[in-house]
């Protein structure tokens, strides 16, 4: 089911996530394939879109969606950052979907999580794929992309 996703500047957005546990897991399954959903629903509409955290749906849970070669389901992820190597790239968000955000991010990162089977993993991560987790970890934490804009003029709007 394609669930409604909270907008700049609700308060649910701004809250830090719990943990999941393991007895969670089972009820929280539905929960995944309407994270999915969602996704696909932003790519339709908005033409971009490749993962979503679980705030951004009224879920206050250590949870990450990512619908990219294949789909991921990312429970209670912890971040590495590898080097002091950074980039720079205006970011996009599915809860402000028309703009984007000049922000700086880490490079490289390890992303250590459990899957939707409760077996621990461990991705490397560059680029792209590195500034993505970064941004949907920031969600689990309350941190929005607006919040890490790099001035006050790091914003641009979409037609």
């Amino acid at each position: 089911m394609e669930r409604q996703i909270l907008l700049l500047g609700d308060p649910r957005l701004y809250e830090t996530s719990e943990e999941v546990t393991r007895e969670e897991l089972e009820e929280l399954r539905p929960v995944f394939t309407d994270m999915f959903d969602c996704i696909k629903g932003i790519r339709r509409d908005y033409g971009f879109g490749r993962a979503i955290a679980a705030p951004q749906i009224g879920i206050q849970k250590r949870l990450i969606c990512i619908l990219t070669e294949k789909p991921y389901v990312i429970i209670n992820p912890e971040l590495e950052f590898v080097g002091d190597e950074m980039m720079e790239l205006m970011d996009d968000c599915m809860s402000f979907p028309k703009l984007l955000v000049r922000v700086r991010r880490h490079r490289h990162c390890i992303l250590r999580y459990l899957d939707e089977n409760w077996t621990p993993q461990e991705m490397q991560m560059e680029d792209d794929m590195s500034e993505l987790i970064q941004h949907e970890y920031d969600h689990l934490n309350g941190i929005l992309a607006t919040m890490r804009a790099i001035d006050n003029k790091s914003f641009v709007m979409k037609r």
